[in-house]
């Protein structure tokens, strides 16, 4: 099903479906609906935002097609702006660094991208791509940090609203650099459910929300330690500290074992693959954190329903799970 857009622009992203997990709600001890973005194009949500950002750049400066330069931690965001690039029929080179792995670039490749593969986490790739922005002049898209990515992201949240008889009790979502956060609280503002408390998780080692929540102010880790490399900003958009005051944002840090872990489990009671990012929000409701925060207070008692934002399974396969198993002790 296509999604809808105003100006008669067909977005690229679809209307993902909303589904209840019945093993999930049994972890949970409460109602788990599942905002599939991991049927999207591309693999994730990340077609939202970059997808609405690259359809907002002119078609043809001086007669000649813009470059868009995205850089990317994990690949969803340079999937989704090659995905976007692809459609708009303009060239596009892709920066990632080297702990994305294999299978982004590959993709990326079967898209048509030029890919560089430059450092070892996103910052790194992000300084490569703003000097490709400044000598060979072209566009940049920032994969989090862009008023524009942060307002496609704001249809998610719609189509909630749209689907939904009730709104939810809570929204369970992976954080990496903010931009779905950012875009889940706008949203949540158009809609009128502002009063909806949001999850936000994280794995150890990629928690630069957490620790900038910890201090009231941006934190940039020293490096990103987690096998989540999706969620590897060192350092969040400011926009994702100012969506804490604005909304009840709970942060939750996970450890890689219960992520991968999640990812396990929910490709056993789903039948879905998805990365360990994704992972970190499904972990929230395996291990027992939703009925703590309850216990503690933070979250009402009983929850009617919860909402769990399953946002990307496109840098994955078994193989690579297999490995992160390995890697984490898991075997």
């Amino acid at each position: 099903m296509a999604a809808q857009v105003g100006g008669g622009q067909k977005p690229f992203h679809i209307v993902s479906p909303i589904l209840e997990s019945l093993p999930l709600s049994k972890a949970a001890g409460t109602k788990v609906l599942m905002k599939l973005e991991n049927v999207q194009p591309a693999g994730s949500f990340k077609i939202r935002g970059i997808g609405h950002r690259c359809q907002e750049e002119p078609g043809d400066v001086g007669g000649v097609k813009p470059c868009l330069t995205p850089v990317s931690t994990g690949g969803n965001a340079g999937l989704a702006a090659a995905y976007a690039a692809k459609k708009l029929g303009v060239p596009i080179t892709v920066v990632i660094p080297s702990t994305s792995g294999p299978i982004p670039k590959l993709k990326l490749e079967e898209l048509g991208a030029k890919v560089e593969v430059y450092g070892k986490a996103w910052d790194d790739a992000n300084s490569r791509a703003q000097e490709l922005v400044k000598t060979e002049g072209w566009i940049n898209i920032h994969p989090f940090d862009d008023p524009l990515v942060w307002q496609g992201h704001t249809s998610l949240v719609r189509e909630l609203k749209d689907s939904l008889e009730t709104k939810p009790d809570a929204i369970v979502l992976a954080v990496g650099g903010g931009g779905l956060l950012a875009g889940v609280v706008a949203g949540l503002h158009q809609v009128g459910w502002q009063d909806v408390p949001i999850i936000a998780a994280e794995t150890q080692g990629a928690h630069s929300f957490h620790e900038a929540l910890e201090a009231s102010q941006l934190i940039t880790l020293p490096e990103i330690t987690s096998v989540a490399t999706c969620l590897g900003a060192k350092t969040v958009a400011a926009r994702a500290l100012e969506c804490a005051k604005e909304c009840q944002v709970i942060s939750q840090v996970v450890e890689d074992r219960e992520a991968v872990g999640a990812v396990e489990q929910f490709l056993d009671d789903e039948r879905m693959l998805v990365e360990p990012a994704c992972g970190a929000a499904l972990a929230v409701l395996y291990t027992g954190r939703l009925q703590r925060l309850q216990r503690e207070g933070r979250l009402q008692t009983p929850l009617a329903s919860v909402v769990v934002v399953v946002c990307g399974g496109s840098n994955i396969d078994m193989h690579q799970l297999r490995a992160l198993k390995s890697q984490l002790g898991m075997e």
